[in-house]
């Protein structure tokens, strides 16, 4: 039995409601055309549930989608500054330390005439693809350094209720934390054994590659709506090996 929801049970007793009143005032009334009084107000509550429905939930529906699609714009608009606060510079500096980083560029080698279809490939071939860097003690520092510098700023994402209504963003803003907190938690990051330093990748890769799926949805949601914007995300992409803004073609 499929399970109606509670608006597909409240259309349903709305038009109930009001086929119930017609059908009382044809009873008492018949079809003769009289009109009186009594049978005004019989048409005007037979009305009462349509305009309850009309109102009240479709109305309210729509205002509800285009709310939310202005909720959807101002969040693209927040992902876009993280990438360009700091976003795009965390993920050059990690797939920088990542020796298969070679498949993962050749995957996301976006292009201004990239279509729906090219980005539903690339995330599936992003899907198949290992998030395995290998930071140095250096690379974590640098990667340390980042995040501390940014740290009021990611605090102030983490405080917006647009991004934490988006499981992948709230997941990533909370693994970023961890991170910053691992490595803030060290002293002397160059004296740490193998075994720490491994630890330590583990957080980095699980950023890495929620970080990666982020940017990949950035940017198709650019070339949807933003190809001016699209065009400068492509020259400072963070998976190109060098990062060159200047338009040569």
């Amino acid at each position: 039995m499929v399970k109606l929801t509670w608006e597909q049970r409240l259309i349903i007793a709305l038009i109930c409601i009001s086929v119930l009143v017609y059908m009382i005032k044809f009873i008492v009334f018949g079809d003769d055309g009289e009109s009186n009084t009594l049978s005004y107000i019989f048409n005007s509550l037979g009305f009462l549930p349509i305009n309850i429905l009309i109102v009240t939930i479709i109305i309210n529906r729509l205002l509800s989608m285009r709310a939310k699609q202005q909720q959807q714009e101002k969040m693209k608009m927040v992902i876009g500054l993280f990438f360009s606060e700091m976003g795009s510079r965390l993920l050059r500096l990690i797939t920088s330390s990542d020796p298969d980083a070679g498949v993962i560029r050749d995957t996301l080698a976006v292009h201004k005439t990239w279509a729906a279809e090219d980005f539903s490939q690339a995330k599936q071939q992003l899907a198949s693809c290992r998030f395995l860097a290998s930071p140095s003690a250096a690379d974590l520092i640098e990667i340390r350094n980042l995040l501390e510098k940014h740290h009021e700023f990611l605090l102030r994402l983490i405080e917006n209720p647009v991004l934490l209504e988006h499981n992948s963003i709230s997941k990533l803003l909370q693994d970023l934390f961890h991170l910053g907190e691992e490595l803030a938690s060290r002293g002397n990051i160059a004296d740490l054994p193998e075994t720490d330093i491994a630890h330590l990748a583990g957080d980095v890769n699980r950023v890495y590659s929620q970080l990666t799926f982020v940017w990949l949805d950035h940017m198709e949601y650019l070339a949807a709506n933003y190809p001016y914007l699209l065009s400068l995300s492509i020259r400072k992409s963070p998976f190109t090996l060098q990062c060159d803004v200047v338009v040569r073609e």
